[in-house]
């Protein structure tokens, strides 16, 4: 039974609201004045507290006050007679939860109450029926061979679903078999269609891709005049974004859109097509000195800010000095932007490229603290957005807004949570990447990947004669025979990319404008 304490000096004319929520099941506790209120609170266990704003002595805003300095999770329910708007401001900065002007009728203080004693129970009840529908909408859709169009739909409804249920909820585990089967016929999908995306530039044959964001995000803006500030944020899924989006909403008007990334959904062919505009065989050929796939090279996206300005200089802009480049690896990275920042955006595009979400990938697989901290999807989620709210990108992004800069960010690929790896075979030369591999003599199992035997048809660069590229499906990841159980359980659980899955490959891309 949910206790009430109602505390209002004319008590006794209140009877019959008191019997009416009894008769609801309630408990109700009465006192007459703001000093027992605060002894009942602090002895007595209570759900709710009713609350009259003019009463003898303590006066309702005082009580509420003292309430909440030892309680302030107790709900308040602030009832009155003025209906003075400077003294709801008042009130609501007490951190009432509910404001209600007298006369009230019985049936107003129960839908008060119910309204925030059962708002759990009453969202898990709807949210229950509406996921109900929406899981059996989401499977039909997949039955109807959707689209490049109706993939991206499908995914921002997906994603919205797993950030808004309970992480308790008997859904999680449904919503995660859908999920499973969605990335099942979204493999299919990019097998049976990618090719042909590549061969046509009408943009109602193909979605757009990598090699389409600085042409439509940022040359429509630069012709006209206008400044703009480039961010990309490395491995930032959709669902990443969708969480920081609420707090780009208090500084910026936000329109965003998706996108497919190129494959392999990896930073060397991503990030390097997104800078220039090209896919990789045609960087190898137009830029041989800028393109390189070599492990041990460190800097695989080391020419970013050239290969930026030979797509722009294709476009007919020479930025020359007014295209400036930053890249953010850490915090002092970071400070440095945020202090030099007004030097920085003195241009008319600054691109900035932020590791710091890859990285934080990249650490959950060597730091087991790191798993214990995000054990799934949507702990790693809250990570990030705690990384956001609490790093210098925040401040950045608000002195972006009161300068009034356009901004578009975006990210180069997703990453996916590897749960099952397929066992992959090649020679000492195949390349050593999770989901995507390139190599001679390749084999896995064909449910598992893409195997890619003619690298020209995606327009991959040929590695020498005979290679091949593999790129992994779904949540697989490769693991060779050597030491095969060791490296099985090693990088089980842990966040990927290069694959093909809609957690790698449908991306946000995010036009922000100053309120």
């Amino acid at each position: 039974m949910k206790r009430i304490l109602w505390a209002d000096d004319e008590i006794d004319m209140l009877r019959a609201h008191i019997l009416f929520l009894r008769e609801k099941g309630y408990e109700v506790i009465t006192v007459t004045n703001g000093d027992d209120a605060i002894f009942q609170v602090r002895n007595q266990f209570y759900d709710i507290v009713l609350l009259d704003e003019m009463m003898p002595g303590k006066d309702g805003l005082t009580t509420v006050n003292e309430i909440k300095n030892f309680n302030p999770h107790l709900p308040v329910i602030m009832i009155t007679k003025n209906e003075e708007e400077t003294l709801m401001e008042d009130a609501i900065g007490k951190r009432i939860d509910d404001y209600l002007t007298k006369p009230v009728n019985p049936s107003q203080i129960l839908m008060a109450c119910k309204k925030i004693l059962d708002r759990t129970n009453i969202i898990t009840e709807k949210q229950s029926r509406q996921y109900t529908s929406e899981i059996s909408n989401l499977s039909l859709a997949l039955m109807n061979n959707p689209g490049h169009r109706e993939w991206m739909d499908l995914t921002m409804k997906i994603f919205r679903m797993d950030i808004d249920i309970n992480p308790g909820g008997e859904f999680r585990q449904v919503l995660a078999d859908q999920r499973k089967e969605m990335n099942v016929q979204f493999g299919k999908f990019v097998e049976k269609n990618y090719p042909r995306w590549l061969k046509t530039d009408r943009p109602e044959e193909r979605p757009r891709l990598s090699t389409d964001i600085v042409s439509d995000f940022l040359v429509p803006v630069l012709k006209r005049g206008e400044d703009v500030v480039f961010v990309v944020i490395d491995c930032l899924r959709l669902d990443q974004w969708l969480i920081l989006e609420p707090i780009f909403n208090e500084w910026f008007r936000v329109n965003h859109s998706m996108y497919y990334s190129i494959l392999p959904t990896a930073t060397p062919f991503s990030r390097n097509a997104i800078f220039s505009g090209l896919f990789p065989l045609d960087i190898e050929k137009r830029h041989p000195e800028m393109w390189s796939l070599n492990e041990s090279d460190e800097s695989l996206n080391k020419y970013e800010k050239e290969l930026l300005d030979f797509q722009l200089k294709r476009k007919g802009l020479d930025l020359g000095n007014n295209l400036r480049y930053v890249k953010i690896m850490n915090n002092e990275d970071t400070r440095q932007l945020e202090k030099n920042l007004a030097n920085y955006t003195d241009s008319r595009l600054l691109a900035i490229v932020i590791n710091t979400v890859d990285i934080l990938a990249h650490s959950r697989s060597d730091l087991p603290i790191l798993k214990e901290i995000a054990p799934d999807e949507a702990a790693y989620r809250s990570i990030t957005k705690s990384w956001f709210e609490h790093s210098a990108m925040s401040e950045i992004f608000r002195q972006l807004s009161r300068m009034k800069k356009k901004v578009v960010i975006t990210t180069d690929h997703g990453s996916v949570r590897g749960l099952h790896g397929t066992k992959v075979m090649g020679d000492r030369e195949t390349s050593t990447n999770l989901r995507y591999k390139y190599g001679r003599s390749l084999r896995v199992e064909p449910k598992h990947a893409v195997m890619i035997a003619h690298p020209e048809e995606w327009r991959l660069p040929n590695r020498g004669i005979n290679t091949t590229y593999l790129i992994a499906k779904e949540d697989y990841y490769f693991v060779y025979p050597t030491n095969y159980n060791k490296f099985l359980n090693y990088y089980r659980d842990s966040f990927q990319h290069g694959g093909i899955s809609i957690e790698e490959m449908i991306l946000p891309v995010v036009e922000l404008n100053s309120r």
